[in-house]
């Protein structure tokens, strides 16, 4: 049974395939990863990840820092740290330490998967919103949920999808810190080809668009007291910018990748009327199959390559291969 007999306005659904699961990643092609690797001119590497720990104050309540503590072996529960391994072999001289972690897979430098935003529409012509997910995946019938008796998970859509593409491209830095008129700082289509243009930043197909706002660089440089100000000065992409929308449609780029906390620009909780509350969010991750990478860094590739007046380089960003999660942190490399 075809999942659904409408899409909605603008998407691609169906045009990768019926029952695709990576979205514009299909545009990676093994010519466009050719024209990636050419870019790491010096073979200087960046980690464009924060780590794993910050920010060191949480910015959203139902998102934790990791907890990091020994593996514990036997009945009661013996930590696995400074073991000695003669415990079970006598005479070895073997000290082993094992450990393991608690992690919300969203909290810090990460990738958004294609299931892990959907909304309600009627895919199926019924009068009936669904809670519907990129390509017409439902919530109904492509997800575990808690009521089911099981672990929630993805049986479609998952963030394996992603990582078994490998996730290597070419990287289009942008800096755009100075970018968008205060307060708000929305950066719509004019600001980011103004921004593009003064930095020969070009995007082309099979392109993953990188936005340095500052954000990453306040969570660093602060620790246990976050300078919100700061943060609400930083700009942000206007999802509502119809032109911006049109430009990545066009662009074909495959994700967008940025320091800050949603890629886009949202002034709290507001009323939509029956419209997203997070467009950009609905037009990348729901309609186009764009993944969006949030709270990366890229403070120290962003002088390099302004140093040498460049904007690309070789991206290398797989998210964990962790069947059934909707997302997942990230640990990106840049190479010029």
């Amino acid at each position: 049974m075809k999942r659904w007999l409408h899409r909605p306005e603008g998407s691609n659904w169906g045009d990768f395939g019926e029952n695709d699961q990576i979205g514009r990643m299909n545009l990676v092609t093994p010519d466009k990863r050719r024209r990636a690797v050419a870019e790491a001119r010096e073979g200087e590497v960046f980690l464009l990840g924060l780590p794993l720990d910050v920010p060191r104050t949480p910015l959203f309540g139902m998102r934790a820092p990791p907890r990091l503590q020994p593996t514990t072996m036997g009945p009661g529960g013996r930590p696995l740290y400074d073991w000695p391994l003669s415990e079970i072999a006598p005479g070895a001289t073997d000290i082993v330490n094992d450990d393991q972690v608690q992690l919300t897979l969203q909290y810090t430098s990460q990738w958004d998967g294609l299931s892990h935003y959907g909304v309600c529409f009627d895919a199926d012509g019924d009068g009936v919103a669904e809670h519907v997910f990129y390509n017409g995946y439902r919530m109904d019938r492509d997800f575990v949920l808690a009521a089911d008796g099981g672990a929630c998970r993805a049986t479609a859509l998952g963030i394996e999808n992603m990582a078994q593409t490998c996730v290597q491209g070419r990287g289009v830095l942008v800096d755009v810190r100075q970018a968008g008129a205060p307060p708000h700082r929305r950066i719509g289509y004019a600001e980011l080809r103004g921004a593009m243009d003064a930095q020969n930043a070009v995007v082309e197909e099979g392109d993953f668009l990188c936005l340095y706002t500052g954000f990453a660089d306040i969570l660093l440089r602060d620790t246990s007291i976050i300078d919100q100000p700061a943060l609400d000065a930083t700009p942000g992409l206007d999802g509502s910018d119809a032109e911006l929308l049109d430009w990545i449609d066009r662009s074909g780029l495959v994700a967008i990748c940025a320091d800050n906390v949603m890629v886009e620009r949202i002034e709290g909780i507001v009323h939509c009327s029956g419209t997203a509350h997070l467009p950009l969010h609905e037009h990348c991750l729901l309609k186009l199959g764009i993944h969006l990478g949030e709270f990366w860094w890229f403070g120290e590739i962003a002088r390099a390559l302004a140093e040498r007046k460049r904007a690309h380089f070789l991206l290398t960003a797989p998210p964990l291969n962790l069947p059934g999660a909707v997302g997942s942190p990230a640990t990106p490399i840049g190479t010029i």
